[in-house]
């Protein structure tokens, strides 16, 4: 999440580098997070799911970078939003910078 490079200069920016994934939940880890809800804790199944997406979304974030010619990514976030019931869209995006 830096505005730097560590031991490297900006000479351009190259614009926003993003990559997104859209997940949805499915029976077998509902009916799972549906049971540990009675009982309460951490739902493991969707924890899973979204690091799952958060990886892929970076990868994704990473291969545009790359189609754009840059060499690092800087002011580097994560979001995420509802897309419809029982699916989210994880978004990774930075601004797509040249080093000297």
């Amino acid at each position: 999440m830096a505005d730097t490079v560590p031991n490297g200069e900006i000479v351009e920016v190259l614009g926003i580098a993003r990559g997104s994934v859209v997940r949805a939940r499915f029976f077998g880890r509902d009916f799972m997070a549906g049971l540990r809800n009675l009982v309460g804790g951490e739902v493991n199944e969707y924890t899973k799911l979204l690091a799952e997406a958060r990886e892929q979304a970076l990868g994704r974030l990473v291969s545009h970078a790359e189609q754009l010619g840059a060499d690092a990514v800087v002011t580097f976030r994560f979001s995420t939003s509802t897309v419809m019931e029982g699916s989210a869209e994880i978004l990774a995006y930075g601004t797509a910078v040249k080093l000297k």
